[in-house]
């Protein structure tokens, strides 16, 4: 209920779509507020409506939108007001940070530039003061050297540099409301920790109230005050964050939470292995989705890597990208590759693929070097490895059916398989990542995002290999259809017999997924062994700090590990 503190207070919202087929409805009903200083998070499954009741409370809809109830900012009704009294609120009264922020900057401006013009657009100031508010700005969210980087263009800047802009650009202003839509999805969990500790810190300086659109159980937990659960265009559920998560009351909300990884380690401290359990894993081996190997038993190796090396650019700009990696792989098996962005897990996977020719070193592939290997026999190879990237719209071509999609790997290593056998190997392809032959025909755009992602690892699949690589095959997926698509892969597995290098920055995932763990840093191993050891009983201080930044679903052990986190820091 909207109290006389509420800076957004929305009441019976709904919102339809006109459409060739007529209105459809996104949002049903909806009723919430978020007071000054307080954080809302709203979560549910994609499709849900929670980013169109944030897009609601910019009035951001569209032409198309159709909208009931009311929607009011600081005291002023929403629905209604034309463009012009909408874009004087906008980044004023009311500020967003987008889930990507290379999408949200402007490649073709240097950030200070971009940082000056949000504030020239809402005052009179001029462009010496609106630049030395550009830099104090930078400062405070915490960019190191902010007078040099005022001149930086965004792709000088890593993907946690670039979100503090955003941030930056956001509360230029000062404003009362900052509406954070997936904030830290694509972050690695060290710069997510951070990027979380300046939002709550800035919230706090500026009694600044925030809505928080997120499908990150563990972020709602170390973050928000209170929680409301959107499935179907409805609010089915809202209460104190403690309440929502720890004793949930509606059933969606319990399924919800059921699907979300969780580390096994979360509730104690994170200590070295005793000698015994490092050398068996007696006692914190499990069962993991896909068959676990034991070091002593891998010796039919899929993958084998020793030495490499990966520099990219010469001279005082050269970067040891990889740095006497080595690494081995065992048919059937699956290794998690974890580590910081820049950490290098997805240079080497890139090498394995040979995407990229290392400077030195020998990777072999079912005991070919991939580097050396050239024609048929390379064709040959590359037939026996499948690949999954992260982001399904970009990896699938817009302009083919998913049919289409599906289907290039056998156009491209079997010129002889006529039409009909080739369609019939999509459908098999689509059946076993759960997928009805009824979307051969549509358009990649027509699905949803876990719908996309298996068409995906069908293509990847639809030729039987040997090898999969998944390159954060599930970071932009919420956590039900992560669930899905993961469980997919290792039924798969199972039936197939592939190995596969798993390259992701979610270590709950990791965790549940992978039989073996490889922590890299800096173009460095720097840890490897049974999962279930190394993420319980680390040995090394680094992947300790990594475990340590994972965000747990429980907001009565976040906050105490957040407070110990604090307290070593201080």
């Amino acid at each position: 209920m909207a109290t006389s503190k509420s800076v957004l207070s929305i009441d019976g919202l709904t919102v339809g779509f006109q459409t060739d087929t007529g209105l459809v409805e996104a949002v049903r009903g909806a009723t919430l507020s978020v007071a000054a200083g307080e954080t809302l998070a709203l979560v549910g499954e994609s499709g849900s409506g929670k980013s169109t009741v944030a897009l609601a409370a910019l009035g951001l809809l569209g032409s198309t939108a159709v909208l009931g109830g009311s929607v009011s900012l600081a005291g002023e009704a929403m629905l209604g007001l034309d463009d012009r009294q909408l874009a004087a609120l906008r980044g004023n009264v009311v500020s967003m940070v987008f889930q990507e922020p290379a999408t949200a900057l402007d490649p073709l401006m240097r950030i200070g530039d971009q940082i000056a013009e949000v504030i020239r657009n809402h005052s009179d100031t001029s462009v010496a003061d609106a630049r030395a508010r550009a830099v104090e700005l930078l400062g405070h969210v915490g960019l190191p050297d902010p007078e040099a980087r005022i001149r930086s263009f965004p792709f000088q800047l890593s993907g946690g540099q670039r979100q503090r802009v955003v941030i930056a650009m956001a509360i230029a202003n000062r404003p009362k409301l900052l509406v954070a839509d997936e904030p830290t999805t694509a972050l690695d969990v060290t710069v997510q920790a951070e990027i979380l500790d300046l939002l709550r810190r800035l919230a706090t300086e500026n009694d600044m109230a925030v809505l928080l659109v997120t499908h990150n159980m563990g972020v709602v937990a170390d973050f928000a005050d209170r929680v409301a659960v959107m499935n179907a265009g409805e609010i089915v559920e809202s209460g104190p964050v403690d309440e929502v998560l720890l004793r949930p009351q509606h059933d969606y909300t319990r399924t919800l939470l059921a699907a979300v990884p969780r580390l096994s380690i979360s509730e104690r401290p994170l200590a070295p292995a005793s000698p015994a359990e490092a050398s068996s894993g007696e006692g914190l081996a499990r069962e993991h989705a896909v068959g676990e190997q034991t070091l002593a038993s891998r010796q039919d190796l899929a993958v084998t890597a020793s030495g490499v090396d990966v520099t990219f650019g010469r001279g005082t700009r050269a970067v040891r990208a990889l740095q006497q990696v080595d690494l081995d792989v065992a048919n059937g098996e699956t290794v998690g590759l974890v580590g910081e962005s820049g950490s290098g897990k997805s240079t080497i996977a890139r090498v394995v693929l040979g995407l990229i020719t290392p400077g030195s070193g020998e990777v072999r592939v079912f005991g070919e070097d991939v580097h050396r290997t050239r024609g048929r026999a390379l064709r040959r190879l590359r037939a026996g490895i499948g690949v999954v990237l992260q982001d399904p719209v970009a990896s699938l071509d817009a302009r083919l059916s998913v049919a289409e999609c599906v289907a290039e790997p056998l156009l491209v290593q079997e010129k002889g398989v006529g039409r009909a056998e080739r369609r019939r190997r999509v459908a098999a392809a689509l059946e076993a990542v759960r997928l009805p032959a009824a979307v051969m025909d549509r358009a990649p755009r027509e699905l949803s995002g876990g719908q996309r992602q298996r068409v995906s690892l069908a293509r990847a699949l639809v030729l039987n290999p040997r090898l999969l690589v998944a390159d954060e095959p599930t970071s932009a997926l919420d956590v039900s259809v992560q669930r899905t698509v993961l469980e997919v892969i290792a039924e798969l597995q199972q039936e197939l017999g592939f190995a596969c290098i798993f390259v992701s920055h979610d270590l709950a995932v990791v965790q549940e997924f992978a039989g073996r763990v490889v922590v890299m840093r800096n173009g460095r191993v720097v840890e490897t062994g049974p999962t279930a050891v190394t993420l319980s009983h680390p040995d090394t201080d680094y992947t300790r700090r990594l475990l340590a930044a994972v965000p747990v679903p429980d907001p009565v052990v976040q906050r105490a590990r957040r407070e110990q986190a604090t307290a070593v820091t201080a």
